[in-house]
């Protein structure tokens, strides 16, 4: 059993018994944490007005000066009218924007206790600021991290991160993609908050209609590459360089990165893309896309559910009553107006934007999934591959046999890994590099006290923002030095390698990816290439995919 899994047993019946009680601050003033500073940062003008941030409250005595201007309105609140429509421009504000609080999160179903508990004393070991803070349907804010000297002229580079959550729920504020780090080693950095499940995926023929673009199902989209046009237009205010953007996500947010990447409307709004966990560039996505007419399908469902007739009457419905909605509105759709074409089909026609990816997955990313629903069995091993592989399941039970529990209990994890997860990274590297831009990939493989391997663990370390706790120990902290290095390499200049800004150092060569077929840089106790551990499974999955697109295009 994995050390990272191991507490996850012991919890259940701990969290029956147990009372848990949490305090959240996401909805509190960001006062300096800096002994040092007192004052507040000068006055910076946006297009739309005047704004005066905080000093970052993560700094330490004697660390550079940070600035973080949190809050910021990139779009008029998507309420009454606005409901399922485009995002329109914010608009300007007299006097001074004290951004010095965080946005409500989008729309989104609440933690329940027993969720919460267990991502308080066993994942994070602490209460996360996100975890069931404020939310509100007025949600379209933006957070920038800059260096405290940076200025007009600096032109530094600029990173865009999008959260992850399955297009269901997250926050653009976390302790694990804090921009802090980033921004101490002057990079200006931008957190993004958009609509979420019905409020951001929700389509329908009236919606289409009502539409100019004729578009419906994408709202949450839409209100990214509205945030990075916010950022083009603005970050020079902030001492970024708007033609030095790169786009970032994690697991829904990667997914969105793929969208974003081949969106017609984000063309010329960014240069380069950070994909952890997910991605869109395979024939038969198996999470985070649909079809149109199986997202009209849902708006449907959630018309008849909601006893409604006309999207007018569902406007009326509170936000508070629509978020309860049975039905999960968690994929993107080809929509004709943001994504005119499955995202496979753009990379195949070389109409994607990014001109350099860095991607990758982790080693024990479908665990969690599996646990809370979907663990495999002896007996159960052939039907759970052949739902999925059909003609196919032969091959996979040969590459990853079942003939015990433990097994197959093991082997379905690597196999849920494969297919959800690592198959879209391995495709997204190959066709980029089939388009001789540089991509490179990595697998993330350190385990540690906290959420280990898992879905997400590598988000503390890529973003410099590795607790200091008895969870994590040295190792954590020279591997979170070395991968927040290559990522802020690769935000510069598209390339990870070079130095290590810590210790000074030269990092461990990363190769691109099209000299290393079949191998990825691991990231853990070791850093080095290694060969990829699913690449058994890709050609199986591939076939596999390839026949139900076909299916689905009938």
């Amino acid at each position: 059993m994995r050390k990272s899994t191991k507490s996850v047993f012991i919890l259940i019946f701990s969290a029956i018994i147990s009372a848990a009680f949490f305090s959240c601050t996401s909805g509190k003033k960001l006062v300096s944490a800096n002994p040092t500073v007192s004052e507040r940062p000068e006055i910076i003008e946006t297009k739309k007005g005047k704004i005066r941030g905080v000093y970052a409250p993560s700094l330490k005595r004697g660390d550079p000066l940070v600035e973080l201007y949190a809050g910021i309105p990139f779009a008029k609140p998507p309420v009454g009218e606005l409901r399922w429509k485009a995002p329109v421009e914010a608009e300007s504000w007299d006097g001074i924007l004290e951004a010095d609080t965080f946005a409500p999160r989008a729309m989104q179903k609440k933690s329940t206790w027993l969720e919460s508990f267990i991502y308080k004393n066993f994942i994070y070991h602490k209460s996360n600021r996100e975890d069931n803070a404020p939310m509100s349907e007025d949600c379209l804010y933006l957070n920038v991290w800059k260096p405290a000297e940076a200025s007009e002229s600096s032109k530094l580079p600029v990173l865009v991160y999008i959260h992850g959550g399955s297009l269901m729920s997250g926050s653009s504020y976390s302790d694990s993609f804090d921009g802090t780090t980033f921004a101490k080693n002057g990079i200006v950095v931008v957190t993004v908050a958009y609509r979420l499940g019905v409020f951001g995926y929700f389509a329908l023929d009236e919606l289409a209609a009502e539409s100019p673009e004729g578009s419906t199902g994408n709202y949450g989209l839409l209100d990214q590459i509205a945030a990075l046009k916010w950022v083009h237009e603005n970050i020079g205010s902030f001492g970024g360089d708007c033609d030095n953007i790169s786009i970032a996500g994690e697991s829904a947010g990667a997914s969105s990165v793929g969208a974003l990447c081949t969106s017609p409307l984000s063309k010329g709004l960014f240069k380069r893309a950070i994909a952890e966990s997910s991605g869109l560039a395979v024939p038969a996505p198996p999470h985070t896309y649909r079809s149109l007419d199986d997202a009209k399908k849902m708006g449907r469902d959630i018309m008849a559910e909601f006893k409604v007739s006309s999207v007018d009457e569902l406007r009326k419905i509170p936000a508070e009553k629509l978020i309860k909605t049975k039905f999960s509105n968690s994929s993107l759709t080809v929509d004709g107006h943001a994504l005119t074409e499955p995202p496979y089909q753009s990379y195949l026609n070389g109409t994607n934007h990014e001109e350099a990816l860095l991607n990758g997955f982790n080693a024990n990313e479908a665990y969690f999934f599996n646990f809370f629903g979907g663990s495999a069995k002896k007996k159960n091993y052939r039907s759970k591959i052949e739902s999925y592989f059909g003609t196919h399941t032969d091959e996979v039970i040969a590459a990853r046999p079942g003939e015990t529990n433990a097994q197959a209990k093991e082997n379905w994890n690597e196999i849920c890994s494969a297919v959800w997860f690592a198959n879209s990274h391995d495709s997204w590297t190959k066709l980029i590099s089939a388009q001789g831009k540089p991509a490179y990939e990595y697998y993330f493989t350190k385990e540690n006290g906290g959420i280990g391997t898992n879905h997400s663990g590598e988000i503390i370390y890529c973003y410099g923002n590795v607790p200091e706790s008895k969870y994590y120990d040295e190792a954590d902290h020279k591997l979170e030095k070395i991968m927040a290095s290559y990522w802020m390499n690769f935000v510069r200049t598209g390339n990870p390698n070079g130095e290590n800004p810590w210790t000074k150092e030269t990092l461990p060569q990363w190769p691109l990816a099209s000299e290393t077929p079949g191998k990825v840089l691991e990231l853990g106790e070791n850093v080095g290439l290694v060969p990829d551990p699913y690449a058994d499974l890709y050609p199986i999955i591939d076939a596999t995919m390839k026949e139900k697109s076909a299916g689905q295009s009938k």
